[in-house]
């Protein structure tokens, strides 16, 4: 597991004031750490750079499936 100490949170700009949001950190050295903005304090999914922009390409293509 990567160390998240310093890890820079944000929102996506399309989350809404409601708290149910995600919230990425990019800073980090070779991972980009997911998280709920809810539950800060459970465990933080961890992709490298190319998982990333995988999943992303999946969610803007719509081809992310629920299972």
């Amino acid at each position: 597991m990567g160390d998240l100490q310093g890890a820079r949170w944000r929102k996506s700009t399309y989350s809404t004031d409601n708290g149910n949001c995600v919230e990425v950190a990019s800073n980090l050295p070779g991972l980009i750490a997911v998280r709920d903005s809810k539950t800060p304090t459970t465990p933080t999914l961890l992709l490298t750079p190319a998982e990333w922009s995988a999943f992303l390409t999946h969610l803007k293509n719509g081809t992310i499936t629920g299972g």
